[in-house]
């Protein structure tokens, strides 16, 4: 039997792609699949879930963090690759996968020195520190954007995995209303809320018949929801939106941050969309992200300076005036969605696997 380990993790955009991956190695290729992750990360929480063991190693961040912490990282480093090489020898893993995150370089880096191949699934344009310092050894890499590659060597474009519902939306019904879907993801929901409840006067005053699906996050729900109450707006507001892919199916446009698993549902939903990055994203990837789709014609950014209530509802009212413009941005959209990426990385590293022996050597 094939055994594989993922190794990475800290946000949803590492981990739910990482269990993709890892339902397809153990669904379709019987293999046997353990995680490797922090105690910081949502990989706690969603790993087990999943019904994936997951080991714990300690280590923390060592890019743009400060001068006190990366001094901690570096002190953790050796004890993160001995207890991650323990693992391996335990465990004699064919592969190991790093999805990126704090606990994705230690393992990779013991991998490395136990000759087990490796493969990294990198999902955002420009890769994270994690898969940077592991590039130069890996066996194979799997990116979202073709630019992506020059960073790698034995690189395909597999897309980001998503869940296949984004890729089976029903038709918009039209109703001769306009509907747009609003959300901001756990790290950024605060300046896109700000920004939307600033402009709701002007929005429905410029588009009669305008829906809103609002996603506010925990904290900034009460606040966001006062607002469209106040105004008697048409809206549907909630803390957390549990069914994603129908939101998405009833927005003619959204509004997001541009994290790797985001972009991927958009082009996997073929819907327009308005992008605001996280500024401060390690190594702006969400800008670089965004740019990707921009270049295409698939979708519009607006960085968090310019986010003000004047352009946001100018720019809205805009695409909403050109029905054809909205159409071209769907199916610019739609060319850049991979809906076999999970079986693609699955089946790469079952290859990769399969070139250089079996269990590990230490």
């Amino acid at each position: 039997m094939m055994r594989a380990i993922l190794a990475g993790g800290g946000t949803g955009g590492h981990v739910i792609p990482a269990l993709a991956i890892a339902q397809e190695l153990r669904n379709v290729h019987s293999a046997e699949v353990i995680f490797i992750g922090t105690g910081r990360g949502i990989e706690t929480r969603l790993v087990p879930k999943a019904n994936f063991e997951l080991r714990l190693i300690q280590v923390g961040a060592l890019n743009r963090v400060s001068t006190a912490t990366r001094m901690k990282t570096m002190l953790d480093l050796p004890r993160a690759i001995a207890a991650s090489r323990r693992i391996i020898r335990e465990f004699k893993p064919d592969v190991m996968i790093g999805v990126g995150g704090y606990a994705s370089g230690p393992a990779m880096l013991a991998a490395k020195l136990c000759r087990v191949p490796t493969v990294i699934f990198e999902p955002n344009i420009y890769p994270g520190f994690a898969n940077r310092l592991v590039a130069p050894f890996a066996s194979a890499a799997a990116v979202h954007f073709k630019q992506t590659c020059k960073y790698f060597r034995q690189c395909s474009v597999t897309g980001v995995p998503v869940r296949q519902a984004f890729f089976d939306l029903p038709q918009r019904k039209s109703d001769g209303r306009m509907h747009v879907l609003v959300f901001g993801g756990s790290q950024g929901a605060r300046a896109i809320n700000n920004a939307v409840v600033e402009a709701l006067r002007p929005l429905y005053e410029a588009i009669p018949g305008l829906r809103i699906t609002h996603q506010t996050g925990e904290k900034e729900y009460e606040h966001v929801a006062r607002a469209y109450l106040d105004g008697l707006y048409a809206a549907e507001v909630s803390p957390f939106i549990d069914d994603m892919p129908r939101a998405f199916a009833e927005a003619d446009l959204i509004i997001c941050r541009s994290g790797a698993s985001t972009v991927a549902e958009v082009t996997a939903a073929a819907k327009p969309a308005i992008f605001v990055p996280l500024p401060t994203a390690a190594d702006d990837h969400q800008t670089k992200n965004a740019q990707a789709l921009v270049d295409v014609g698939a979708a519009r950014m607006m960085t968090q300076a310019m986010l003000t209530p004047e352009l946001l509802t100018t720019t809205i009212q805009e695409l909403f005036a050109d029905a054809s413009h909205l159409t071209k941005m769907s199916q610019a959209a739609r060319l850049l969605s991979h809906p076999n990426a999970a079986a693609e990385i699955a089946a790469m590293a079952v290859r990769v696997a399969g070139k250089s022996g079996k269990a590990a050597r230490v």
